[in-house]
């Protein structure tokens, strides 16, 4: 199996990045990732101004697909998740919802063992590995690896972990799939500016997808369908995932505008995936079950 390695990191998502490596449409391939400060942290006496800015959020890649060509959709079935044995979060002012309160900064190291996240000595949690960053090059101008957006990027979306798979754009040929920022664990929303921030490898199978009209990005879980929007606000990203997913329930399972629309506010469950990026990230979940009464079947 091919496997990418961190030494190959990016901090931009574009059209002129080299790839290193290259993959036929339905190839397995495995990417070993940094966390979002570039495994910079190694103390908590470490804090988040005295990181070196230029190492932050690093995403593994770009992966060359073959026979991927522009208005393809990328199907990416996430396939397994590898964690290091620790996680760190950092905080301070300035930084996330509650950067206007803070005063200093502070950094933590979690321990990841038996399954769980060891918050402190009082509380633990089971671990949720999900990819932060997984996006493919953008049409235009580059796009830094820290803001999501049409192509993917930092999406923060929780649901993005193993046993999913995410439909992405094809911008350009050979796709140019990179990916990193992993996470043990987050709420949705990252209010804290970060989760559990964590290094480890993913392992994806990639496969170019001819005259696929979801609307992208797009995540199937084994219980619900999502479709991802990032805009300026939270309101622009929720009305943005909204209207994406209406045009899905009208284009593939045919229905009225009327009764898409009035499923979306029956099933369909607008959440928050992060609040802290340049641009803000929402999804729209709807029930597989929606899916499996019309006898929909995805790619």
């Amino acid at each position: 199996m091919l496997t990418i390695h961190t030494d190959t990191k990016i901090h931009r998502m574009a059209r002129d990045n080299a790839p290193v490596a290259r993959a036929k449409s339905g190839e397995t391939v495995r990417f070993e990732t940094l966390d979002c400060f570039g495994c910079q942290i190694k103390t908590e006496d470490q804090r988040l101004g005295g990181l070196d800015w230029s190492n932050i959020n690093p995403a593994t890649g770009p992966l060359f697909i073959e026979n991927a060509m522009p208005g393809d959709v990328l199907k990416v079935e996430i396939l397994g998740i590898e964690l290091d044995d620790h996680g760190v979060m950092v905080d301070g002012p300035g930084e996330g919802v509650m950067g206007g309160v803070l005063t200093d900064e502070a950094t933590k190291i979690l321990p990841v063992e038996n399954g769980m996240v060891r918050f402190n000595d009082k509380l633990s949690f089971p671990l949720r590995p999900m990819i932060g960053v997984i996006g493919t090059a953008p049409a235009g101008d580059p796009i830094d690896t820290g803001t999501p957006g049409a192509h993917g990027g930092n999406m923060d979306c929780t649901k993005i972990g193993a046993g999913t798979t995410l439909y992405l754009p094809v911008n350009v040929e050979g796709a140019l799939l990179a990916m990193g920022d992993m996470h043990a664990l987050m709420g949705d929303g990252e209010v804290g500016v970060c989760g559990v921030e964590i290094a480890g490898a993913i392992t994806v199978r990639v496969t170019a997808l001819k005259g696929c009209a979801l609307p992208t990005p797009f995540l199937v879980t084994e219980d619900a369908a999502m479709a991802i929007f990032s805009a300026e606000t939270v309101d622009e990203a929720g009305t943005g995932a909204t209207l994406a997913m209406h045009r899905f329930l009208m284009n593939e399972l045919r229905m009225s505008d009327h009764e898409a629309g009035m499923l979306l506010s029956v099933a369909g469950n607008l959440c928050i995936c992060q609040v802290v990026d340049p641009e803000k990230t929402c999804r729209m979940e709807l029930p597989r079950a929606v899916t499996k009464a019309y006898g929909y079947q995805f790619a």
